[in-house]
């Protein structure tokens, strides 16, 4: 079985925000479909027009006139040969344009080359949104990109490292998840709120977070807190088979701790 029938869950589902707040006009209505669309590509590459009427419960006439909106604007494209929509080309630009923008990933990108260097393994930066945890920017190693490279930069944060450590110094992010339920992945994901619980306060403890099988089965990772007036803003992690990095958490916590410590210091400057 490959690690992609594995993933149970991919991201904290959202809401349709038409259902979300009734209350909102038809122009706003109307742009909250058009989020709700891209949204449905979040996991899948490419769709139809009934896969997407089907994924927001709207007659296919709506989904095509919504589909068509977003292709005129370069937010989506459609395939000449087999008529599927998938992301188009301006919104990977305005996510650069993020990406370019983010001061925090830009004080950090020095340290993660570093980290990246020392240990060989895939280094990710994350930031809390939500329920879950978004990797701005990620350094890969050949085994990263064997493993990550089919996947988006947002995972639920009970199934990853960088999520434990992120709620377990940022009260915000704690909350978030228990009020959105634990969503399985793959065998070793917490499930239920008496573990993550436990899991969190573990981690508190050591103030650091592991992973093993719980993101994908064979893999592990290794995270700690990017600490910023008391409250974890981020979290820096590491990332690879479960054979290389397991026996080497000792080692590797002291590394990521000190790195995470001068990326917070340059934040505070």
């Amino acid at each position: 079985m490959t690690i992609v029938d594995q993933a149970w869950c991919a991201t904290t589902p959202r809401k349709p925000l038409a259902v979300q707040d009734q209350s909102l006009g038809s122009g706003l209505k109307s742009v909250g479909s058009a989020l709700d669309v891209l949204e449905c590509f979040a996991v899948d590459g490419e769709l139809g027009v009934s896969d997407i009427a089907r994924r927001l419960g709207v007659a296919k006439s709506t989904a095509h006139r919504l589909l068509q909106t977003l292709v005129s604007r370069g937010f989506v494209e459609q395939d000449a040969t087999t008529g599927a929509y998938r992301l188009g080309i301006h919104l990977y630009e305005l996510g650069q344009l993020a990406l370019a923008r983010n001061e925090l990933r830009h004080a950090a990108l020095p340290t993660l080359r570093q980290v990246a260097q020392a240990t060989n393994l895939t280094v990710n930066f994350s930031v809390p949104e939500g329920a879950d945890v978004v990797f701005i920017e990620r350094i890969e190693n050949f085994d990263g990109v064997r493993i990550l490279g089919h996947f988006g930069r947002r995972l639920p944060s009970h199934c990853t490292s960088s999520g434990k450590v992120l709620a377990a110094f940022n009260p915000t992010v704690y909350r978030a998840r228990l009020n959105a339920g634990f969503p399985p992945r793959v065998r070793g994901t917490v499930r239920t709120a008496d573990e993550w619980e436990t899991v969190v306060e573990q981690v508190r403890t050591k103030r650091y977070a592991e992973s093993h099988g719980e993101s994908f089965d064979g893999a592990s990772s290794v995270a700690v807190p990017v600490i910023s007036h008391g409250t974890a803003l981020a979290s820096l992690s590491v990332f690879g088979p479960t054979d290389q990095v397991k026996p080497a958490v000792g080692q590797l916590v002291p590394l990521l701790t000190a790195a995470a410590n001068r990326i917070a210091r340059s934040i505070a400057h």
